[in-house]
């Protein structure tokens, strides 16, 4: 098997899509798709990690998992030349994962520092899935041998123990990697996509903390379904300080409200915050704000209505899934055809 230059990531079907996944990755996953093979997953199955109550029931799984896909689309992904799939219609993304569950070790788990976070205090009480979320991560991304995720702040850790994991499955197997036909390695290390400004996007209410779809006010954040009006109140809304905007970046310091907005709109426009404050630089946020309307409503409106329209046809998105699906598993079966050859389990051939 040759190694491709192969981008894989995954957005979980939890609660409403915002802005700031939009902007974190959304947009870089559908610049990656110009010079790049794409495979763009719902990951349903990481969903059901935490407790029923969170991700709603199988009524709101599939509801979210459409309207996932649909953001995807209505963003600009093609399904047509690259992938989009919900995670558990591929059976290699389970079955690899016990595969590296056996190669990972107990210390890299109790080193990721997100299962402590998501846990809590009550950790006896949480799932074995939520503590095993890393690996099955890791099978995401290996079963297509991928070799760039385009990853945020928080998934940092867990693509590192992909890496670890895809380095200790080569060097176990090396033998029979090489002597099944694989050269040196069989797995890449896959490397992190870096991404552009904007990356984390902050919550409307406050600057000090991440846009979230948990948050209790829906005043927090722009969800990519929200229509034109709402996004406009909502950014009118977004708290900013009495300061008139500053010339320069340097003023934006100790400004967390001011230095979100600046650079919602610089990702949003495509501009450096360095141009955007040179032409607003001495003005009041009214001014401001309401270009950041414009712009808001120009950018994302499209997007909402796309995915109202898509999500009104739940039969065309499960056949977009289902075809993609069908993709994956090509490639994915692939993998695990070789996986099991080099670890020796017997195999129908």
């Amino acid at each position: 098997m040759t190694m491709t230059t192969r981008v894989f990531s995954g957005v979980q079907p939890t609660g409403n899509l915002h802005l700031g996944n939009y902007l974190g990755a959304i947009v870089n996953f559908v610049k990656l798709q110009a010079d790049h093979e794409c495979l763009y997953c719902v990951v349903d199955l990481h969903a059901i990690t935490v407790p029923v109550a969170v991700w709603g029931g199988p009524d709101e799984l599939r509801r979210a998992t459409r309207e996932v896909t649909a953001a995807f689309i209505a963003s600009g992904i093609d399904p047509k030349q690259h992938i989009i799939f919900n995670q558990s219609q591929v059976a290699g993304h389970a079955e690899l994962a016990w595969v590296l569950n056996c190669v990972a070790r107990l210390g890299w788990l109790n080193r990721m520092t997100q299962f402590k976070e998501k846990a809590g205090k009550d950790r006896e009480n949480a799932s074995v899935g939520l503590y095993d979320y890393p690996v099955l991560m890791a099978s995401d991304i290996l079963v297509y041998r991928a070799t760039h995720v385009p990853v945020g702040e928080d998934q940092k850790q867990h693509l590192e123990l992909s890496r670890d994991i895809a380095q200790k499955f080569n060097n176990d197997f090396s033998e029979s990697i090489a002597a099944n036909g694989h050269g040196d390695t069989f797995f890449p290390l896959p490397e992190p996509v870096i991404t552009g400004p904007a990356t984390r996007v902050m919550s409307l209410r406050d600057g000090t903390k991440k846009m979230s779809k948990s948050d209790p006010s829906d005043y927090s954040r722009i969800n990519l379904t929200d229509n034109a009006d709402t996004i406009a109140q909502k950014i009118r809304k977004a708290k900013t300080d009495p300061e008139p905007l500053p010339s320069e970046e340097k003023g934006l310091e100790n400004r967390p409200e001011a230095d979100n907005l600046v650079g919602i709109y610089a990702a949003l426009s495509g501009k450096p915050k360095s141009a955007l404050l040179a032409e607003f630089g001495g003005a009041q946020f009214s001014s401001f704000k309401s270009s950041l309307v414009d712009l808001a409503v120009a950018k994302l409106s499209p997007i909402a209505h796309e995915m109202k329209r898509l999500t009104d046809d739940p039969a065309h998105v499960d056949r977009i899934l289902i075809e993609g699906a069908e993709r994956a598993s090509a490639i994915a079966s692939q993998t695990m055809d070789a996986v099991k050859d080099i670890v020796g389990f017997i195999r129908k051939r």
